[in-house]
């Protein structure tokens, strides 16, 4: 194991705090207090707690949703572009071997004066196999997205979710007790939050660790669609090691000395505002998508741009998925990326978009439910 020294030497701390596109001008007077409208059918979510995991629920790398908290859907799982082609040549391998063992059989067959049968068509099944089912031991997911919403005081629960990563990445210098180093802010009402945390954990992975959550939109006092009016957060925790090594060791085990969180250790003076009501369900997210009539919105974030939903049938969940990434192809094509796990099946599409910007979903098959999650990252500057 290497000493302390050098994982101080490898962990790159990067705790930035980005205006969210929802920040106002800064000419622009906040609102008055108003009266809370009551929900219309446009802005009421359904109960959503059977879609709920709760607080300790583990997400990677000891990480967990912390008290005050609750995660909708599963964790979103997929495996990274350096992954999928650090295990390109392998399945290209296999496939060829495939290939060339069914062009035997035909030879074979014919030459024995026997005809090779005609494979039947077959409707086309959802989800598809395993992307890497040719290999014995197929690459398991590197990333790993967690998305909850704070029911909690915002204050307290952001900076657990922060000493969680500070007991993560130990060499990584987390500030717990100033939320503007992560927060930006109008007249001391917080706009959004976001944190970022690469370094060595205390079994030597290289990890990287991102946090952004979405207060609402501070102008309108408008709470994301789904949101019931709290602050959502958006975890992502990536094995940004080499991609091989990262698969020798699970990632599972338990984090070592958190450091305690007090309801009034926050020195920077900001507020969390209020948010009035949800914005409605038929609101663009996720840079113009909207969510269709046969699915049920678990939870949105205007930035960083998330949607999570559910469907009562798993095709209709795959297709919101494709056609969402899809819509964001420069060309038509696509990546796509299955992945078995014990009780479910992960597809993952992606597309670079015209502007450099990221457009991914993850469609997710199990014996809970059909899931659907669609996320939208700009090309950073």
């Amino acid at each position: 194991m290497k000493s302390r020294a050098g994982r101080m030497a490898l962990a790159v701390v990067m705790l930035t705090a980005v205006a969210a596109c929802t920040s106002d001008p800064s000419t622009e007077e906040d609102p008055a207090p108003t009266v809370t409208p009551q929900p219309t059918k446009e802005t009421e979510a359904t109960d959503l707690s059977e879609h709920e995991s709760g607080p300790e629920n583990p997400i990677a790398y000891g990480l967990f949703v912390p008290q005050g908290a609750a995660q909708l859907g599963p964790l979103f799982r997929y495996r990274s572009p350096r992954l999928i082609s650090a295990y390109r040549p392998e399945l290209d391998a296999a496939q060829a071997q495939k290939d060339a063992e069914a062009a035997e059989r035909i030879a074979e067959d014919e030459a024995k004066g026997t005809p090779s049968p005609t494979p039947t068509p077959t409707p086309t099944t959802r989800p598809s196999p395993d992307s890497f089912k040719l290999l014995e031991e197929p690459p398991r997911p590197d990333t790993t997205i967690s998305l909850m919403r704070i029911d909690g005081d915002p204050d307290v629960v952001v900076r657990r979710m922060l000493a969680q990563m500070s007991a993560a990445v130990p060499d990584a210098d987390v500030q717990l007790d100033d939320l503007s180093a992560y927060c930006t802010s109008k007249d001391r009402r917080i706009t959004g939050c976001r944190a970022v945390v690469r370094g060595l954990t205390e079994g030597n992975r290289d990890i990287k660790v991102t946090m952004g959550v979405d207060p609402g939109r501070l102008s309108t006092r408008t709470a994301p669609p789904a949101a019931l009016t709290h602050p959502v957060m958006q975890v992502t925790v990536e094995y940004v090691g080499d991609p091989r090594a990262g698969q020798l060791a699970s990632d599972t085990g338990s984090l070592k000395d958190i450091p305690e969180v007090s309801a009034d250790g926050d020195k920077s003076g900001l507020i969390w505002p209020k948010m009035d009501e949800d914005a409605p369900l038929t609101t663009k997210l996720v840079h113009g998508w909207t969510a269709p009539s046969d699915a049920t919105l678990l939870l949105s974030s205007f930035t960083p741009e998330f949607a999570a939903v559910t469907t009562p049938r798993a095709t209709n969940a795959d297709r919101i998925a494709e056609q969402y990434v899809l819509s964001h192809s420069p060309d038509g094509r696509l990546t796509k990326d299955v992945t078995e796990d014990l009780n479910s099946v992960s597809t993952m599409y992606a597309v670079r978009t015209k502007n450099g910007s990221i457009a991914r979903a993850v469609y997710i098959l199990s014996a809970r439910g059909n899931y659907t999650a669609l996320f939208y990252t700009p090309r950073e500057k």
